[in-house]
């Protein structure tokens, strides 16, 4: 069995027509025939085109007037100086009529709130690098005088940790709405990394 089959395969392939290949060239001309043929495109964008549309305006934020630790940290924005001293007196007014924001104040922004991430990571691992220590001297210890003390600056450096974690889900609160922000106004990804 296994013979006939191997002798029907070998008849089977020295009697297939040999197929005819078409080279670079001859597709080369197909496509330039089958391009004159074609309709033309019925309107090709360009980036000129993408910027006459207009921008959304920026989501208002909310009217509280205290500012937060967070928000000190944040480069501040160029302000647009207004004619009428009527409406430089409203900001909301300003910051909806001005210019659209380039890859210098996205990037700064993005970079300022990553960089204030990273140190607090930084000072997160310390400060359970410093737990850790202070759990092992307190179990070191016999001395009750000495143990309250390194048990109260363990305690210290676990509520500073609590502190650090809750500024680090800020800092990565932050990157979301900026990320967020910016998808809304239309800014290209690059500008943010």
């Amino acid at each position: 069995m296994k013979l006939s089959s191997g002798l029907l395969a070998a008849v089977l392939l020295t009697t297939a027509v040999p197929v005819h290949a078409q080279t670079l060239g001859e597709l080369a001309k197909k496509e330039q025939e089958r391009r004159k043929t074609a309709p033309p495109a019925a309107k090709t964008y360009t980036n000129e085109d993408l910027k006459k549309i207009p921008l959304p305006p920026p989501p208002a934020t909310g009217g509280d007037s205290t500012t937060k630790a967070g928000d000190a940290k944040k480069p501040a924005e160029p302000a647009v100086p207004s004619a009428d001293p009527a409406k430089a007196a409203d900001p909301k007014a300003d910051a909806a009529k001005a210019e659209p924001r380039e890859e210098p104040y996205w990037r700064g922004r993005i970079t300022a709130v990553r960089e204030e991430l990273r140190r607090d990571e930084m000072f997160r691992d310390a400060l359970q690098v410093r737990i850790n220590a202070l759990s092992a001297d307190f179990a070191g210890r016999d001395d009750p005088a000495q143990r309250a003390q390194i048990a109260d600056d363990r305690q210290k450096a676990i509520a500073e940790m609590a502190r650090v974690a809750s500024e680090i889900e800020k800092a990565n609160k932050a990157i979301a709405d900026i990320e967020e922000e910016a998808r809304r106004a239309g800014v290209p990804p690059g500008w943010l990394r």
